[in-house]
């Protein structure tokens, strides 16, 4: 086939294969070109999903009526002159492609009236035809209509989605857009039914909520760093268990730009790590300024992608702005009741003694299969009625909370205080051999064991249930990891080396990871083609009674274990570590060991969460409480 030039209508249609997928590309282009023009008031109207009519007004600056022809043609744009403009862009648009695209494959009408003039004007395009631009009757602003979208194209159409789905694409472009721009009132209409209603409004917050959902009113932390050179960071973000199992409830804007970015979200995901479970991502709005000069946007023509000339700079920057933010906050998760009756749960509350106290130690036991174990039932049985009054007399009054941590233990702070409890350390560090599962300090008797699983105190705000083996993972975790920063685990040779199988991608993994397992205390090198053997492991490891062989297997099964990303793997190593050598459910606890235990709530970073996210402690409120005995 010989080389010919293609004509400008089939030029256009190729162009807006890029820039016209789907019903909301065509939404975002002019709802961009709106905002570009000024406007504070934006109407989107769409009929059968957006591919049988699409309207969008405004109130913006308009167009002359003797521009209107430069308007729907290719690659006019009012917005760069030079290509010296391309390294210094504000605006949404620039390329001046959308009209034209968007005319190649629809029926494309734009009416309207600059400021200047008064006087309105129309141009059609039918399918790449243009017709002559007439006057029209038009408030300042400008409106355009596009009917039957790739109705000349069947082949683009029939990928189009169902009607509610394509508008569903709808309603997420204009909530993305309008997250940056507060200060502009967005309305969408489908089928002659408002489905959202967007108002100006002077908070940022409210029209982040208004987007968000009622869900998330009043419960987003805010993120803020400003100050920090070429970047400001603004934005609200939802509590690790409000984070969701796809992305699509993270929204990020550029300089007021939707924008989606890899790095990006790398950063969201590593400052929640260890907050939230692995695979779900959190929830809210980041909105970073920069100047434009620092980055490219002409890297795709949707223009949601980006390219950043420091980008380890913008990365950092978000990761230390979140983990400031989620570190500050109060990370307990509110446990409400329902609908369920408290009677059968809380059947033990009814048995009273007749001094009006609970009766005794022995009745927790009873009540809760397993619950004051070992050292905490016998003391709480020896000392009778007088453990029962701890719990009796305890001040149940709602106090201010302290610290970043979320948690409040001033009672358990005075039973622990008393007599003057020695700080934790010696067998409590990872490496000293401990004489219990757990280090014992002074009892205090404000808490108790249930299920041999569930460890229960009390807070300024409520009734606090923890688990205990994410809490005790947690710790592990956190003074591990502390321990790396100084240096390697401490190791223990072993008297009598063992082999173990492995296939060749584990031994793969085994060589690329000799570094990292070095620094762990393991000294694990491959002794054939189907084997390895342990010469060394970490002492904390046999003290703590964990199978070496089966968790390096396991470990050198994942994926991760041959990553690039150095801190990632060593999170996660960490994290199949901790979880091995900590206390189980199952295990019974002594009342000194339940204590030590609970003093690491305010003595380790992101005590709310366990390494895989999942939470530590959840909180009763006392005013749900209050409510459900019908004293509210």
């Amino acid at each position: 086939m010989p080389i010919r030039q293609l004509s400008p209508h089939l030029v256009n249609q190729i162009a807006a294969g890029e820039v016209v997928e789907r019903p909301a590309s065509v939404v975002k282009e002019l709802v961009e070109n709106a905002l570009d023009a000024g406007a504070t008031d934006i109407e989107v109207r769409i009929e059968g999903g957006g591919r049988e009519r699409i309207e969008v007004s405004d109130n913006g600056c308009g167009i002359d009526a003797d521009e209107l022809l430069l308007a729907v043609s290719p690659h006019a744009t009012s917005k760069i002159a030079t290509a010296d403009d391309l390294i210094d862009i504000s605006s949404y648009g620039f390329r001046g492609e959308a009209l034209a695209s968007v005319g190649s494959v629809a029926r494309l009408v734009v009416v309207s009236c600059a400021a200047a003039s008064g006087q309105g004007a129309s141009i059609e395009v039918d399918f790449g035809a243009l017709s002559s631009v007439r006057p029209a009757a038009i408030a300042q602003g400008t409106r355009v209509e596009v009917h039957q979208l790739f109705g000349q194209v069947p082949a683009r159409r029939k990928f189009l989605r169902s009607d509610p789905t394509e508008a569903g694409k709808v309603v997420d472009v204009l909530e993305w857009l309008a997250l940056g721009r507060p200060g502009v009132a967005f309305r969408l209409f489908q089928h002659q039914r408002k489905t959202l209603d967007l108002p100006v409004v002077d908070d940022p917050r409210l029209r982040v909520e208004g987007v968000l959902g009622d869900e998330f009113k009043g419960k987003l932390l805010q993120v803020d760093l400003s100050g920090a050179g070429v970047v400001a960071i603004w934005g609200l973000i939802g509590r690790p268990e409000q984070a969701k199992s796809s992305a699509n409830g993270l929204r990020m804007a550029l300089n007021g730009r939707p924008i989606s970015d890899r790095g990006l979200l790398h950063a969201m995901r590593e400052a929640y790590r260890g907050l939230v479970e692995p695979g779900r991502t959190p929830v809210g709005f980041i909105a970073i300024d920069i100047d434009p000069r620092e980055v490219d946007v002409n890297v795709h023509p949707a223009k949601s992608e980006v390219r950043f000339r420091q980008p380890a700079l913008i990365h950092s920057a978000l990761l230390r702005a979140v983990r400031s933010a989620l570190q500050a906050a109060n990370l307990v998760p509110q446990l409400p009741l329902g609908g369920a009756s408290l009677g059968s749960s809380f059947a033990w509350a009814s048995r009273r003694s007749d001094s009006g106290g609970v009766n005794s130690a022995s009745n927790f036991n009873a009540d809760f299969p397993g619950g004051l174990s070992g050292a905490a039932a016998a003391g709480a049985a020896a000392a009778g009625a007088a453990a029962a009054g701890a719990w009796q007399n305890a001040s149940f009054t709602p106090h201010a909370l302290g610290g970043d941590r979320g948690f409040e233990f001033a009672a358990l702070r005075e039973a622990l205080a008393a007599g003057g409890t020695p700080a934790l350390g010696g067998a409590h560090d990872v490496g000293s051999a401990p004489a219990t599962l757990l280090t014992p300090p002074r009892p205090a008797t404000r808490f108790f064991q249930a299920g041999k699983a569930w460890l229960i105190t009390f807070d300024g705000d409520g009734i606090v249930i923890i688990d205990q083996h994410a809490l005790h993972e947690r710790v592990m975790f956190e003074r591990l990891r502390a321990k790396l920063t100084v240096g390697s685990l401490p190791s223990q040779p072993r008297l009598v080396a063992s082999n173990i199988p492995m296939n060749g991608e584990q031994l793969e993994r085994l060589e690329a990871s000799q570094e990292l397992l070095t620094r762990l205390g393991f000294d694990v090198r491959a002794s054939g083609p189907k084997s390895a053997t342990i010469y060394a492991e970490p002492l904390f490891l046999i003290e703590r009674n964990v199978d070496v062989a089966e968790m390096i297997l396991s470990w050198l099964s994942r994926e991760r274990a041959s990553t690039e990303d150095g801190e990632a793997v060593l999170s996660e190593v960490l994290d199949m570590m901790s979880c091995k050598a900590a206390v189980k459910a199952g295990d019974a606890l002594g009342d000194m060991e339940i204590a030590a235990l609970l003093r690491d709530l305010e003595s380790v970073e992101r005590a709310t969460n366990c390494p895989h996210g999942r939470p530590t402690a959840m909180r009763i409120p006392f005013r749900e409480l209050e409510r459900r005995f019908g004293r509210g």
